[in-house]
């Protein structure tokens, strides 16, 4: 397969554009292979990627039961950061940030990475105080983060409701390295890298069961027949619940709807990603000019993608009081993403009890900005039988042993996380 050029691009223009071919093959499933991902979304596709090229791994298929782009990695709010303060957790998305900075370059393919930054608000002592922690532990980390008062506030986003007697802006923590990627290009971008590294993508191949014996993992069935493996690594997000049922599994993980908004599009206006600290409310402007949004998720228990009018509400609530400019804007659309929530709001990463299945999810709010990281930690879990040194933290036993990773505070509920 050709590389992407701007060379590449021009001799395409000057023929018609005739010389392009289908960026992945669609290839029938084979017997067996080494390695059988389940689940093509950006963590299946990453994991079967550095997989292959970073692992030098072959004989490696992903089965995704609809087609690629089609779930939370091409519906989501496309933020990358690497802001967060406990040690289980700022080294991991540190190392995914790193990876977004060179994925481009990577896949040979344009994933739009814009590092515009993002801008946490603080509303009072009590928050800037945890904003400052949170900072340190970042730069601890080999993260960036920068403490900005009102008027350094004020000098990057003018058109915040600074007067709000309720929320008054005292500040921001700044993570500069931060930003956005274009969702869906991520997809197309890891499937393409891993189609060229020999990985068979096969669509529309639901896997309807595992075959055990002898507390071993021999393969899987699936819609398009049997699936002989010798490890299988599963990261299918918000269905995990299901499909780890299915080997007789009952994880510590609750599925949860999570909406978003995108708005009409509009000129310029936001300079990066901006986050209201007195309510969860998120924005960004994507490049088509529309207001990328969202909030909280549903509380209760669904595999439904759609969600329910009070979390819109209290969306809309959120925007209003940070930015009433927000009010003269129409709606385009709104969808909703099946979220695997965990017991404390952190990842798992690890290997089952049953010989040759290995588990990646419990996500929550973090499953984009974490794709290439989680990809690369889950393919040396797989290649290598030992977890990745920035994933030792995301084991099962962690809830056990009571070594939780509460980012939030907000103990072992998974809808409060």
């Amino acid at each position: 397969m050709v590389s992407y050029s701007g060379f590449r691009l021009i001799k395409e223009a000057l023929r018609g554009h005739s010389g392009w071919k289908p960026a992945w093959r669609n290839p029938e499933p084979q017997p067996g292979y080494d390695f059988v991902i389940v689940g093509g979304g950006g963590h299946g596709l990453a994991t079967a990627h550095y997989l292959a090229k970073v692992y030098r791994k072959s004989r490696i298929a992903v089965l995704e039961k609809g087609w690629i782009g089609g779930g939370n990695v091409g519906r989501n709010t496309t933020i990358i950061r690497s802001n967060y303060l406990l040690p289980g957790n700022e080294p991991f998305y540190e190392l995914s940030l790193q990876l977004w900075e060179g994925l481009e370059q990577d896949l040979n393919y344009n994933a739009m990475v814009s590092q515009r930054g993002v801008m946490n608000l603080f509303h009072s002592d009590a928050q800037r105080d945890a904003a400052r922690r949170r900072g340190n532990g970042m730069i601890l980390h080999g993260s960036d983060a920068e403490l900005l008062d009102t008027d350094g506030v004020r000098s990057e986003a003018p058109f915040l409701n600074f007067n709000n007697a309720r929320f008054p802006i005292k500040g921001a923590l700044m993570h500069r390295r931060g930003g956005t990627v274009r969702h869906d290009a991520v997809a197309w971008g890891y499937a393409r890298s891993a189609d060229r590294h020999g990985v068979d993508i096969i669509q529309n191949c639901e896997v309807t069961g595992f075959r055990i014996e002898n507390n071993r993992v021999l393969g899987v069935e699936t819609s398009r027949g049997y699936i002989g493996a010798g490890k299988i690594g599963v990261a299918v997000a918000g269905s995990s619940g299901r499909v780890m049922s299915q080997a007789g599994m009952r994880l510590p993980i609750e599925s949860h709807v999570l909406q978003a908004f995108v708005s009409e599009g509009l000129k310029p206006v936001l300079p990066g990603v901006i986050t209201f600290g007195a309510g969860h409310f998120y924005v960004s402007q994507s490049d088509k000019g529309g207001l990328v949004f969202g909030g909280d998720i549903d509380g209760y228990n669904t595999y439904a993608q759609r969600g329910n009018l009070p979390v819109v509400e209290d969306v809309c609530e959120g925007g209003m009081a940070l930015m009433p400019m927000i009010g003269r804007t129409r709606l385009l659309r709104m969808w909703g993403g099946v979220m695997d929530m965990s017991m404390d709001g952190s990842p798992i990463i690890d290997r089952t009890q049953i010989d040759g299945l290995y588990f990646n999810g419990g996500w929550c709010y973090g499953g984009f900005k974490a794709t290439p990281a989680s990809g690369r930690v889950f393919a040396h879990l797989l290649a290598t039988d030992t977890p990745h040194e920035t994933a030792t933290a995301y084991r099962f036993d962690r809830f056990e042993k009571g070594l939780m990773i509460d980012e939030k505070g907000a103990g072992a509920q998974p809808n409060l996380h």
